[in-house]
C-alpha cells in the first residue's frame, strides 16, 4: 500500500475542508495516509492525535501571529521546528513515498527534504498566492518583505516534484513565475462533497422574525471584505428593514468588524455565529436567501477561488459579489456581480435579488447544476489521483531541472 504523509499548518484538520477531501480521495484509492497540522482550540481538532476514518493525524501545538510581520516570523519559526520533529519521527517508523505539503507559509516541504534521499517524491499544494497575500495585507509590491515571500514561493516550486493548485490562474503563476513544466501542474479545484455537503431543512428561527436571511460563510481577515459587507449592509439598510445577516467562521477582524455593525447602527440586523460544523452550515445555507461573497479586489483575490462559492451554490442559494476574474468563473450565472470594491452597488445587487425570489430561485438552480456538473469535488479527484501519478514517474529526485518556457 503507498503511503503519504500530508503537511499543512494553516489550519487544524479535518476542519481545513480541501486538505481532508484530499485525504479522504487518497485512502479511498488505496492509500495510507498521515497528516501532520496545527493542534486546534477550543474542543475542535486539538488532540495531539487521533485516526479518523482510517487517517492518522498527528498534531503540533501552535499559537497563532498576532503583531504583523513579526508575529508571522515567530509563528512560521515554531511551526517550522515542530514540523520537522514530528516528520522525523515518523519517518523513523516507516517510509513515505510522498509527501503533500500544503501552503501558506511556502517552505513547509522543507521540513522532509530529508525525506527525497530515501526515494520519497515532493507534491506542492498551493493554495494561496503567498506573496500575493502579504501584498493584500501589508503593501509594498516591490520591499524586502515581498522580495523575499517571490523567492520563498520559487523554492517550493523547485522543491516539488509535482504542483497541485486550486484554478487557471495559479496554474499560470506555477509555470511562468514558479517555471514548472505544464505536465507537472495539475489544477485540482476546491469545491464541495455533495455525498455530504447538500442541502438541509431550513429553519426561519434563524431569520429573527425578518422576511429574509443574507449569509456569509469562511474566514474573516484583512483580506476577506467583512468591512465591505458591513457598509453594503449598512447602506442596506437605509432601503428595507426586512432581513437579518449572519457570518459564519472564525478570524482576526470578527471583534473589529461587530464593532463596526454597531458603529454604523446595524447590530441588531447582524450576528456573528463563530464556527461551525458541517450540519449546522448546511442548515444556516439552506436558509438563506442570498449569500454574499465581499472579497475586495486586491492582488490575492483577483486570483483565487473562494471555497464559499461553490458551497452556496451546492444550497441552491444565488450569490452577490464583486466582479473579480476567478469568482465569476467560478459561479457563472448563479451570481450577481458589482462593481470591485464599490459597496453602493453591492448593496443595490443584495436589494435586487431580495425583491425578486423568482430571479433567486432560477439563478440558485444554476449554480446547483453547474456543482453537480463540474465544481463538485469528485470532477477534482480524478486530477488528485493524476498528480500523485505523475509524482511516482517522476525521476530520482536527486535529477536537476531544466527552466521550462513561459506560457
Amino acid at each position: 500500500m503507498p503511503r503519504a504523509l500530508m503537511i499543512t499548518e494553516n489550519a487544524p484538520v479535518p476542519s481545513d475542508r480541501r486538505v481532508w477531501a484530499e485525504a479522504r480521495a487518497l485512502t479511498a484509492a488505496g492509500w495510507e495516509v498521515v497528516i501532520v497540522c496545527a493542534q486546534g482550540a477550543n474542543g475542535r481538532d486539538d488532540a495531539p492525535h487521533e485516526v479518523r476514518e482510517g487517517i492518522e493525524i498527528h498534531r503540533f501545538p501552535l499559537e497563532p501571529a498576532s503583531g504583523g510581520l513579526p508575529g508571522y516570523a515567530r509563528e512560521y519559526g515554531q511551526a517550522m521546528w515542530r514540523i520537522r520533529k514530528l516528520v522525523r519521527k515518523l519517518a523513523k517508523e516507516r517510509h513515505f513515498d510522498v509527501v503533500h505539503a500544503g501552503n501558506p507559509p511556502d517552505f513547509l516541504l522543507l521540513a522532509a527534504r530529508s525525506l527525497r534521499r530515501r526515494g520519497t517524491r515532493m507534491v506542492f499544494d498551493h493554495h494561496d498566492l503567498v506573496p500575493e497575500l502579504y501584498r493584500s495585507k501589508f503593501g509594498g509590491a516591490n520591499g524586502a518583505q515581498h522580495r523575499v515571500a517571490l523567492a520563498l514561493e520559487r523554492m517550493a516550486f523547485k522543491l516539488a516534484d509535482v504542483v497541485i493548485c486550486t484554478n487557471e490562474s495559479y496554474r499560470r503563476i506555477a509555470i511562468e513565475r514558479g517555471r514548472r513544466d505544464p505536465g507537472d501542474v495539475f489544477i485540482v479545484r476546491n469545491g464541495p462533497d455533495l455525498a455530504r455537503f447538500r442541502p438541509a431543512e431550513p429553519d426561519p428561527s434563524l431569520k429573527r422574525g425578518r422576511a429574509h436571511l443574507i449569509g456569509y460563510l469562511g474566514i474573516m481577515g484583512a483580506q476577506d471584505g467583512i468591512d465591505h459587507a458591513i457598509n453594503a449592509l449598512a447602506q442596506l439598510r437605509e432601503r428595507r428593514d426586512d432581513w437579518h445577516a449572519v457570518f459564519v467562521g472564525e478570524g482576526d477582524v470578527v471583534d473589529d468588524m461587530r464593532a463596526l455593525a454597531a458603529q454604523l447602527g446595524i447590530a441588531d440586523h447582524v450576528e456573528f455565529l463563530g464556527w461551525r460544523y458541517d450540519d449546522d452550515i448546511r442548515t444556516i445555507l439552506s436558509t438563506c436567501d442570498v449569500c454574499l461573497v465581499p472579497d475586495g479586489p486586491n492582488p490575492l483575490n483577483e486570483l483565487s477561488t473562494m471555497i464559499k462559492i461553490p458551497e452556496y451554490m451546492a444550497m441552491g442559494k444565488p450569490v452577490a459579489a464583486y466582479d473579480l476574474a476567478e469568482s465569476r468563473i467560478s459561479a457563472g450565472e448563479a451570481a450577481v456581480y458589482a462593481q470591485p470594491g464599490d459597496t453602493a452597488d453591492l448593496s443595490a445587487k443584495l436589494d435586487e435579488l431580495l425583491s425578486d425570489p423568482e430571479r433567486r430561485d432560477h439563478m440558485g438552480q444554476l449554480g446547483l447544476e453547474r456543482v453537480r456538473d463540474e465544481l463538485a469535488w469528485e470532477h477534482s479527484v480524478p486530477k488528485l489521483l493524476a498528480a500523485y501519478e505523475r509524482a511516482l514517474a517522476a525521476p530520482a529526485p536527486s535529477r536537476a531541472r531544466p527552466a521550462t518556457q513561459t506560457a
